[in-house]
């Protein structure tokens, strides 16, 4: 069986991953598909993660029981933005969640019999760590950034624990600012779904951000039956959006003290180079545009 981890990150899909495949659950059913949720996650995941170390991996074992046991299951989706780590514990050690490549080796472990992947949706760290250093509590926060230097934070140290930790584990990343218009692809990538699947609402995300003209352009274009090369739907919706997105729904306030426009510009232009540097590691594959 394959066994597919979708693990946030925080502050990327707000839960539309899994609210997608709900939406999508008799395709998935009839393609040998199963989705548990941050309920399974709870019961079966925490408790172990919470004790990281000789127990954790005793407890792990037990994990296998968790997997759906009928013939027609080939795939099983465990979907939570906690896995890589909680977000108290996501900026520590100097880098972004320091736990994720033990809580994946321990994942690789107990499903040894299977074959496991990892899916993770990245965001921008000069917009995701003042986000996750604002959601924590003040004294947290302040010890954090008194302790950290928050300009060397990426996500390549992340990656790299976790192939060093966890080398069998197939790694899908995604960048949450591309989301609007590759949805379909995540989906059917974590879904282990054909490329040429239709899906429930692979334009909704889009037209959520989009005037009414732009919501009509972009039904008309889901309507269409013949199926277009992917690089030029994906050249309309990016046209799409520069011509109908609304101000209001992208553009978004960052209230962390010192945290300028020029911050997040440089970590801009450096996350755009790690994403590039991610796509050329062998067991880790990029979605783009």
């Amino acid at each position: 069986m394959k066994v597919a981890i979708h693990a946030g990150a925080a502050f990327t899909d707000e839960g539309r991953v899994l609210n997608s495949l709900k939406k999508n659950s008799d395709i998935l059913k009839n393609n040998g598909v199963k989705i548990f949720g941050p309920r399974r996650y709870n019961r079966s995941f925490n408790p172990i993660f919470e004790k990281l170390g000789t127990e954790a991996v005793e407890l792990s074992q037990n994990l296998n029981s968790i997997l759906p046991n009928d013939a027609h299951t080939q795939r099983a989706i465990f979907s939570s933005r906690r896995f890589a780590g909680e977000p108290a514990d996501a900026l520590q050690e100097g880098q972004l969640y320091p736990l994720a490549g033990r809580r994946m080796a321990l994942l690789e472990q107990a499903f040894d019999d299977h074959q496991l992947e990892l899916f993770i949706g990245l965001r921008n760290p000069g917009s995701f760590i003042p986000k996750l250093l604002m959601s924590l509590p003040e004294d947290e926060r302040a010890e954090i950034v008194r302790n950290t230097d928050l300009s060397c934070l990426s996500w390549i140290g992340m990656i790299e624990d976790i192939q060093d930790l966890a080398p069998s584990v197939q790694i899908t990343l995604w960048s949450n600012e591309d989301t609007p218009f590759i949805w379909g692809d995540i989906i059917r990538s974590l879904t282990g779904l054909d490329d040429s699947t239709t899906l429930v609402d692979e334009y909704d995300l889009l037209a959520t951000l989009l005037d009414e003209a732009g919501q009509n352009t972009v039904l008309a274009l889901s309507n269409q039956i013949e199926p277009q090369d992917k690089s030029v739907l994906h050249e309309q919706l990016a046209r799409i959006f520069e011509e109908h997105a609304l101000p209001e729904k992208i553009e978004e306030e960052l209230d962390l003290p010192g945290w300028s426009t020029e911050i997040v510009e440089a970590f801009s232009e450096l996350y755009e180079q790690d994403l590039e540097r991610l796509g050329a590691v062998p067991g880790v594959r990029v979605l783009k545009p």
